[in-house]
């Protein structure tokens, strides 16, 4: 196969790829984020505690983290049928890739979270503030770094999965590889396959290190003071309750 032949073939497998795991990323972020804080809240000496809630949560992402993904896409075809109308194609294979993506992106984010210094936290509930500003003030910003670098883990696990996704008619890289360079014997396309994933994988990983570590210098500059000035929105509403008092 000459490359003209072979262009068209990538052009289309990259566009799919990148539709697959663009979309399975936002919803497993976007799923998986409050999932991961929700296990630290609910976890014992949260700011939620809730024993069985946590269980509850901890065991469904647990399950849905120890299901290999080839099975998981399986057992999900009814629902994608459901949602997408078809087991088949790119947009089919969106619905495991994100269902699968949440659970795996929830434990990065539980973890994530776990490292922010509980002295911040203390000292945001000394201001007065609430479980919500907590999260949104203290959490997330300061868990912000390794919370890039998770994603980032999830970008690429979800690359290996879409390719997976591509040896029963998901689409993509996966599917181009096995139509072409297992059916068909085209060994050169298959290479050039393997060399695309392995491109696009390396700029991922650089992008989001290099996305991590500055957020992390940026953070270190300012020190915990700074990061604490955050909450002036809040002062003088405790200001008018000291002057109550």
């Amino acid at each position: 196969m000459t490359w003209p032949e072979m262009q068209p073939l990538l052009e289309q497998a990259c566009t799919e790829t990148l539709v697959m795991v663009g979309w399975s990323t936002l919803i497993a972020v976007v799923g998986g984020l409050p999932l991961g804080i929700l296990l630290v809240l609910t976890d014992k000496g949260g700011l939620l505690q809730n024993t069985v809630v946590n269980k509850v949560i901890g065991q469904i992402v647990n399950v849905g983290r120890s299901l290999p993904f080839i099975i998981l896409m399986v057992a999900l075809m009814n629902f994608t049928r459901w949602v997408t109308g078809t087991t088949i194609g790119s947009e089919a294979a969106i619905v495991p890739l994100a269902i699968g993506g949440i659970p795996f992106f929830a434990r990065l984010v539980e973890t994530a979270v776990r490292e922010v210094d509980h002295g911040l936290v203390e000292a945001v509930q000394a201001m007065g503030g609430n479980t919500w500003t907590i999260v949104r003030k203290v959490l997330v910003p300061e868990a912000l770094p390794s919370l890039i670098a998770s994603t980032t883990t999830t970008v690429i696990a979800l690359i290996g999965y879409s390719a997976m996704a591509g040896t029963v008619g998901g689409g993509g890289l996966g599917d181009l590889a096995v139509r072409y360079g297992y059916q068909r014997f085209e060994t050169g396309l298959m290479w050039i396959t393997v060399a695309i994933l392995a491109v696009v994988i390396s700029l991922i990983q650089f992008a989001g290190d290099f996305a991590a570590r500055a957020l992390h210098r940026r953070g270190a500059r300012s020190g915990p003071g700074p990061r604490l000035r955050l909450l002036k929105g809040d002062e003088p509403a405790t200001a008018e309750v000291g002057k109550v008092a």
